[in-house]
């Protein structure tokens, strides 16, 4: 086989179909997603809407939303690493799974009910920790039980229920606001147990026990995580490129999903219920670009296909903060929501080659250290600068200055990954690690 030809195989351009057990495993795995998809949105996009009802700066939303990104700097990688190690009869990840949830769906009914910002941040961080903990152990069996030959699609898949997560929060929540505060916050987390469990019992009443209580090798302890970790970046020039783009990419879309509410009703004077049907109406674009990019990318390569997407969203992104008027608004939305799509589904998919078969948990929190880099910075740089451009910017009250952030964000990672592209050697170097 030719360079180009396993690095062509390497990025995802695969002709695998799937099976009637690739798809079934993927079906279920993708069940938690919903719920914690649909509860991460609600939290980062409507909690914005309860601070501001407090006074609260756009600088105080960056930090508390923002907080997000300080707990994955460290949570995921500690539990993703765990998780390599622990030995019960429910496998390694499921503990953690069953721990960070009850978390989770307890503050996510908490935040309708805080009287004070204070209370809000703290109920805000507890969640952003009990997901991170739930979380990355429940991604790293993506790896765990499926072909990497269909990593794309599965990757696809799965931001299909992140989509219809998504959507569902962002339609429903704010219909489900103006009845109420605590409405959307109560019916999230309820939808976010159901989830989760019907996950687990499907999981353990489908004859997986035994796949995921599998050895699969000594992982470093806990307190040597993050050495191993910098080791890894050290000596991996593709680690390193993947860990700052996907920062950037998370910067952007933290960035968008902080303040794209307030964007819509505070700086273009919609109200709640049509701020929903709007940024619901581009959701369902987005899910349908997270659909198809699996399928692209692993036709025509992951690399290729993401670069592609990187450039058209990245311009289309400074769209919104250059025009108010509601036609050129409409014109790049459509790329937008694609662009968002294909940046949901494909990153982790770019990672998977990279995973050395004993360290799914360890590079699964690498993975969310450089989504911690990216959402700690982007609802904080996007706060800044709405507070700093407001005089200028004065028509949409500064929030225009978030598509700025964004889109600049984005056109940034595209050098990144260029590096990534062209370190086939390195890739290789990895998976025989």
């Amino acid at each position: 086989m030719t360079v180009k030809a396993e690095e062509r195989r390497e990025e995802g351009g695969r002709e695998d179909s799937l099976s009637r057990e690739d798809w079934r495993r993927l079906l279920l795995l993708g069940v938690p997603t919903f719920g914690m998809a649909l509860s991460i949105t609600a939290v980062s996009t409507y909690g914005p809407v309860v601070a501001r009802g407090f006074d609260a700066s756009t600088i105080a939303i960056g930090l508390i939303i923002g907080g997000e990104g300080v707990m994955a700097l460290w949570i995921p990688l500690v539990a993703g690493s765990r998780s390599d190690r622990l030995r019960t009869s429910l496998g390694g990840r499921l503990p953690f799974v069953l721990a960070g949830t009850p978390v989770m769906v307890v503050c996510l009914a908490l935040l309708g009910r805080v009287g004070s910002i204070g209370a809000m941040a703290i109920v805000v961080g507890l969640f952003f920790a009990g997901y991170f903990v739930a979380y990355e152990p429940y991604r790293a069996l993506y790896p765990d039980l499926l072909r990497e030959q269909v990593a794309s699609r599965a990757q696809s898949v799965q931001a299909g229920w992140r989509g219809l997560g998504t959507v569902t929060a962002l339609a429903g929540g704010g219909a489900l606001l103006a009845v109420a505060e605590f409405l959307p916050f109560a019916v999230f987390a309820l939808l976010l147990a159901l989830s989760v469990g019907a996950f687990v019992w499907l999981l353990l009443r489908g004859g997986y026990r035994d796949s995921i209580a599998d050895e699969r090798g000594e992982a470093p302890p806990a307190h040597r995580v993050f050495g191993h970790v910098l080791e890894l970046l050290r000596e991996h020039p593709a680690l390193r490129g993947y860990l700052f783009a996907n920062a950037l990419w998370e910067l952007s879309l933290g960035a968008l999903k902080t303040f794209v509410v307030l964007y819509v009703t505070a700086g273009l004077g919609y109200g709640l219920g049509s701020a929903s049907l709007i940024i619901g109406g581009v959701a369902v674009v987005v899910l349908l670009g997270a659909l198809l990019s699996g399928a692209v990318a692993d036709r025509f390569g992951r690399l290729r296909v993401t670069e592609t997407a990187l450039w058209i969203y990245g311009v289309t992104l400074l769209i919104p903060g250059l025009f108010t008027a509601p036609p050129a608004i409409l014109v790049g939305m459509p790329f937008i929501a694609l662009g968002g799509g294909t940046l949901m589904s494909l990153p982790y998919s770019l990672l998977i080659p990279l995973m050395p078969e004993t360290e799914h948990g360890v590079l699964t929190g690498l993975y969310s250290l450089s989504r911690g880099l990216g959402v700690m910075l982007g609802p904080l740089l996007a706060g800044v600068a709405i507070k700093v451009s407001a005089p200028l910017l004065a028509s949409t009250d500064g929030y225009a200055a978030t598509w700025f952030v964004s889109g600049g964000a984005i056109l940034l990672s595209i050098p990144l990954l260029r590096s990534m592209r062209d370190s086939g050697e390195d890739r290789r170097e990895l998976r025989r690690d």
